[in-house]
């Protein structure tokens, strides 16, 4: 677990709520720099809309969220202001989201989908995206299918690529929701393989997963979320193997019971 860096990413009494209920109740944590954390728990308890909350695709209801010390917070009621969503566009600059589904343009080859954002976002010349695109394209171990469509791609590629194309951005954070769902089991790997190179590089990285295994053996954090709550937040080793709180052991004993290695 990372103990030197400083905190990166800080939300406190983080509160989101939709017609048919609350979704996210008075939610508070810390994550360093560098640190790898995932979050785990029941299907419905809000881990998907955590996320979005922390790049404000959800802007909270009440709390705070600060992501590279800029700080997006609202208070009960409050009106979102020019101001505010000056600051979630700055905040938003620094982090790279990876979704389900991989969002590809399929009429642009993969080189053109992860060169487009830093054109016409960032003004990149072309020559310089093409060189950066190569080179995220090699990170994630696609160099060779620059030139290849989307829709020739499986779907552990097709998901590399969309996070070659959220590192173009050059994010200091990246965000993913539930990156290997809609994967076949031997795809999920390679996807996951991805992530713990970014971790060994520094990566601040948060996922929310289900898978287990992966969860204990990459995070420096796991967050165990059930009924929009943080329920426990540990070390992975820790929390396998010792978990503290009934629900967390609940949780886990419904996976060693399906077959899945802890």
């Amino acid at each position: 677990m990372n103990t030197i860096n400083k905190p990166l990413i800080i939300i406190e009494n983080l509160c989101k709520s939709f017609e048919d209920g609350d979704v996210l109740r008075n939610i508070s944590f810390t994550i360093r720099e560098g640190d790898l954390a995932s979050i785990i728990g029941p299907s419905g308890c809000g881990k998907s809309t955590f996320l979005r909350c922390i790049n404000c695709l959800e802007l909270m209801d009440s709390g705070s969220v600060t992501v590279t010390g800029v700080t997006v917070s609202r208070k009960p009621g409050e009106v979102p202001s020019d101001e505010m969503l000056q600051k979630v566009h700055e905040l938003r600059t620094e982090v790279g989201m990876v979704f389900q589904s991989y969002n590809l343009f399929p009429n642009k080859n993969l080189l053109q989908n992860i060169m487009l954002a830093p054109m016409v976002v960032k003004g990149m010349k072309k020559d310089e995206a093409h060189e950066l695109g190569m080179k995220m394209l090699e990170k994630v171990g696609l160099k060779g299918f620059a030139q290849k469509y989307p829709s020739t791609l499986s779907g552990g590629q097709s998901q590399r690529a969309a996070i070659a194309r959220a590192l173009a951005m050059n994010p200091r954070v990246m965000l993913y929701d539930e990156p290997t769902s809609a994967l076949d089991p031997e795809l999920v790997g390679e996807v996951l393989q991805v992530m713990k190179d970014l971790d060994a590089e520094g990566m601040t990285q948060i996922i929310v997963t289900h898978e287990m295994k992966f969860a204990k053996d990459a995070s420096d954090y796991i967050i165990f979320m059930d009924k929009g709550e943080i329920v426990e937040y540990e070390d992975g080793d820790i929390l396998f193997a010792n978990p503290k709180n009934d629900r967390t052991r609940a949780f886990l004993r419904h996976f060693v019971n399906a077959g899945v290695t802890c």
